[in-house]
């Protein structure tokens, strides 16, 4: 009886390109399973574990038949040292074995082992566990693939989405920007400043505020939506040369609410009300005129209750707008400004986000020189801030 009359189903789904190493002790075992099994597939030969080993690490095949008996190294041992290899751990080994016991083929299967064939074999059993395997293996393989291809069309397509998100958020603040010339850089810097607190917060033992790389980008990349709701207050107020009236300032506190309302419908609009991403901004839009002793707008919040991402920003917007020049007044020195917010610490502003402005005075210089409202040099590199 021949190979294809033994086994013809199994035999043409194996892979004929397939490689098979034997391990076995025994000359005439290796010359019995190289007769039988070389005709279907490519077959290398090992008298020991030790050889087996050395080949394996020299070109991996894609199954191997392993003698259970062997000196020196067993076959339990060399199963062993394959699995624990990541180079190796996924070939499949067939134990070749005399021993017939329950307690021998649970050690088989503990190091690691496919399946068992038991001595004296059969040339049938042999050709249908082998085949089995291979072809096994062949899925395996054929999965693994198609998760990794899928793995990078599910990355291509995450970018994709990132950089629409950047494109929306970039056309959203040239809209407040558009209308408030006057501000200048002060999305980039207060965006900045936001990064950098976040960041030194993050570092605290225990990470108190539970701040991680992926929610510290999030809320940087919301940062320059605070003050979106501009765009929808009139610009005999907006754009007034000197301090607003009490009236207009009531007018002018609504660009909170109305920043949180335009992000919110942007949000049902795209289906995304779950996103990180429009969830800070609304959280920032709405909130970052809040005061830890709950005397801010538009809620009333106080202390925790106030989101951190709006916390954050608070004491970045007002940081900026201490040392920036309005048409309303003259720019504060950076001392002056960190006195001012020292002396709000508890009452205005979250004390813990004071401490990292104090933490952090340098790098807030840096950034507010690097992108101060003259436009900055062609060689500026914002990736040193980050």
């Amino acid at each position: 009886m021949n190979q294809a009359e033994l086994h013809p189903a199994l035999l043409a789904r194996a892979d004929t390109q397939a490689s098979i190493l034997v391990v076995d002790d025994t000359p005439a075992n290796l010359s019995l399973l190289s007769g039988l099994l070389s005709p279907r597939w490519r077959v290398r030969l090992a008298p020991s574990g030790a050889k087996a080993l050395d080949l394996v690490r020299r070109q991996a095949p894609d199954l191997i038949v392993l003698d259970v008996m062997m000196p020196e190294l067993d076959g339990y041992e060399v199963c062993r040292r394959l699995k624990a290899d990541p180079a190796t751990r996924d070939i499949p080994v067939l134990f070749l074995t005399a021993l017939s016991q329950p307690e021998d083929e649970t050690r088989g299967f503990e190091c690691g082992g496919a399946d068992f064939i038991h001595k004296p074999f059969n040339p049938a059993t042999v050709l249908s566990r082998v085949a089995t395997q291979l072809e096994a293996k062949q899925w395996r393989d054929t999965l693994h693939q198609r998760n990794a291809w899928l793995q990078q069309e599910l990355q291509s397509r995450l970018a994709e989405v990132e950089q629409l998100r950047d494109a929306t958020l970039h056309v959203m603040i040239s809209f407040a920007e558009f209308r408030d010339e006057d501000t200048g850089f002060h999305v980039r810097r207060t965006q900045e400043y936001v990064r950098t607190l976040a960041r030194w917060l993050a570092d605290q033992p225990g990470n108190p505020m539970g701040l991680d790389a992926d929610r510290i980008e999030d809320i940087a990349k919301s940062a320059p939506l605070h003050d979106i709701g501009k765009v929808a207050i009139p610009d005999g107020i907006l754009l007034k040369p000197g301090r607003l009236t009490p009236d207009e300032m009531t007018v002018m506190k609504t660009h909170a609410m109305q920043g949180w309302e335009m992000l919110r419908r942007a949000a049902e609009r795209m289906g995304h009300q779950g996103d990180r991403f429009l969830r800070y901004g609304m959280e920032i839009a709405r909130h970052h005129h809040e005061r830890w002793d709950g005397a801010g707008y538009p809620d009333g919040l106080g202390g925790a209750a106030i989101p951190l991402s709006a916390r954050l920003m608070a004491v970045a917007d007002v940081y900026d707008a201490l040392i920036s020049r309005r048409p309303y007044k003259e720019p504060m020195d950076h001392a002056d400004a960190v006195a001012y917010i020292v002396a709000g610490s508890g009452g205005h502003f979250d004390p813990t986000v004071v401490q990292a402005l104090l933490a952090n005075q340098d790098t807030l210089q840096r950034i507010a020189r690097q992108w101060s409202d003259q436009p900055p040099p062609d060689s500026l590199d914002a990736a040193d801030l980050r």
